[in-house]
């Protein structure tokens, strides 16, 4: 990944994929499953590698064509390229996966580790221009954690109370 990308880059995805595996471990999920949203996590942000624009429309592209080069079948490709356009902010999940996915991809916002990855974000941000200041990195910071939903039971119950005490920090500072 390119080094501007100081969020979305490989400690990112290995993230991705570290809380999928733990859905992995305490939910009942088939081998395929497991295998196809193993591979929904590795490639969810792989569009950045052409940019930031329209990243997951690219990355699903870029993955379908990958699987079909290794011979995957159409409906694994199908529910991968699914898995990689759930991220898509706002999230918008059709199925248990897509939840997981969703919820391990912004898990952080319900961590201890929160400030050090956001910030992370916000550097990457900075560099892209998205934003230039850290007061309107504040606000949006407060606005995407105030419009954010955690999907699965997991999730509801374990990160939304730090996301929640995050986002009281960021409102009283």
């Amino acid at each position: 990944m390119p080094s501007y990308l100081s969020y979305h880059g490989m400690d990112h995805t290995l993230d991705v994929l570290n809380v999928c595996e733990q859905y992995i471990r305490r939910l009942n999920l088939t081998e395929e499953q497991r295998y196809l949203l193993r591979i929904g996590a590795i490639v969810h942000d792989m569009g950045f590698l052409k940019g930031p624009a329209n990243h997951e429309e690219v990355g699903s592209e870029m993955a379908a064509g990958i699987m079909q080069e290794l011979g995957m079948g159409e409906s694994h490709i199908k529910e991968v390229k699914g898995l990689v356009m759930a991220t898509k902010i706002p999230q918008t999940p059709l199925n248990p996966l897509q939840m997981i996915i969703c919820d391990a991809d912004l898990d952080y916002l319900g961590r201890a580790d929160y400030p050090e990855i956001s910030q992370k974000l916000f550097e990457e941000l900075k560099y892209m221009k998205v934003i230039e200041t850290d007061e309107q990195w504040k606000n949006l910071q407060i606005n995407f954690l105030k419009a954010h939903h955690f999907h699965t039971p997991f999730a509801i119950k374990n990160r939304e109370p730090q996301k929640q005490a995050w986002l009281n920090k960021l409102l009283n500072s």
